[in-house]
């Protein structure tokens, strides 16, 4: 009997989980449309700066007193993204590979979020970011010990 029990609760929970209600389904769906069309803008400099950007949180635009000096900043931005959508590209190459699922599936999220610069731009290189500076940490190993200058932690090399 417990056996037969168990099954029942099996069955029962895929059928669950192979048939969500359709009014989650919509509303899901719904609020997808609804982030993807969502924006924000933001004042600064005593109002004369304005930024608004995208559900994504890409700059789609820039006010500023001087309009050409806003232009240029969201051509350069938009090179950089463009740069970094060719880094993920890379990337998915040699990982995961663009035929998987996956591989697709982070291409085309890129590729509508920050898509090829347009040939009437001018062309300049995109450089990657640099690695961070690695940073050290002089801690003592063992608690009576005073921290050094990163070496050996606090003792003296010379003592061996």
């Amino acid at each position: 009997m417990l056996g037969r029990n168990l099954d029942d609760g099996v069955e029962a929970s895929e059928r669950s989980w192979s048939s969500p209600p359709s009014g989650r389904a919509e509303a899901t769906a719904t609020l997808a449309d609804r982030v993807a069309r969502l924006s924000a803008s933001a004042t600064g400099g005593d109002g004369t700066i304005r930024v608004r950007v995208d559900s994504g949180g890409a700059i789609t635009q820039l006010e500023l007193p001087d309009a050409e000096l806003a232009a240029e900043i969201l051509r350069t931005i938009r090179r950089a993204q463009a740069g970094l959508a060719e880094q993920v590209e890379l990337a998915v190459n040699e990982t995961v590979g663009p035929e998987s699922e996956t591989g697709r599936a982070v291409l085309e999220s890129f590729a509508q979020r920050f898509p090829a610069v347009p040939g009437d731009e001018p062309a300049a290189p995109v450089m990657p970011s640099p690695p961070p500076f690695p940073t050290f940490q002089s801690r003592p190993s063992l608690p009576h010990q005073s921290p050094g200058n990163g070496f050996e932690s606090g003792r003296d090399s010379r003592a061996r």
